[in-house]
């Protein structure tokens, strides 16, 4: 074997060990939610969360990539206040009849070491899409005690103008366009 096939193997034998690295994982919905937050009046937050998601994440740790695909139920919102759901779900404001699920996709994963810290991707409500970045606060992979599986995950967060999604009931009255969204996400290795 010459010098030149040499390199060629060693070349594509480490492809192929960085690419051994990537795995993917399956969105665990009891350790997943996906909160918003807005002011009210001013005076105090309202908060709410969805209930219902499922999707899936693709994560290389030593290639320091990534993408997922998240869908949120946009129906399964819950204020713990049966009315304010209801409200939530109305044309006035989600309108979950013509919109069901909203989509979060992203293959721009920025890491700090071997730490997710960031993810670029495109958030879909309403019909409309925009770019979001989640920004990490936290993030760790375990390996379960009691599935025996890799686990990784954390608590991310942004701010958006509910506003580029046309969800723009109250601002007249000076609800503001900011929505905090705070999301906790694990997933289970596949």
């Amino acid at each position: 074997m010459n010098i030149r096939s040499t390199l060629l193997a060693a070349a594509l034998a480490a492809a192929g060990a960085a690419q051994a690295q990537s795995a993917t994982y399956a969105i665990e919905p009891t350790h997943t939610f996906v909160t918003f937050e807005i002011s009210h009046f001013g005076t105090s937050t309202n908060r709410g969360r969805f209930d219902k998601k499922e999707g899936t994440v693709q994560l290389d740790r030593a290639g320091k990539s990534g993408k997922v695909d998240l869908t949120i139920d946009m129906a399964s919102i819950n204020t713990g206040t049966a009315p304010f759901d209801k409200h939530l779900k109305s044309a006035d404001l989600f309108n979950t009849e013509a919109h069901p699920t909203a989509k979060f996709v992203s293959d721009k994963f920025s890491f700090n070491g071997d730490k997710v810290s960031e993810v670029a991707g495109s958030l879909t409500l309403m019909g409309k899409t925009h770019p979001v970045t989640l920004k990490a606060t936290n993030f760790n992979c375990y390996q379960s005690p009691m599935i025996k599986r890799e686990v990784c995950g954390g608590d991310f967060e942004t701010t958006i103008d509910r506003s580029q999604w046309g969800v723009d009931y109250g601002l007249a009255w000076g609800f503001p366009k900011q929505v905090r969204l705070v999301i906790q996400v694990e997933a289970v290795k596949q």
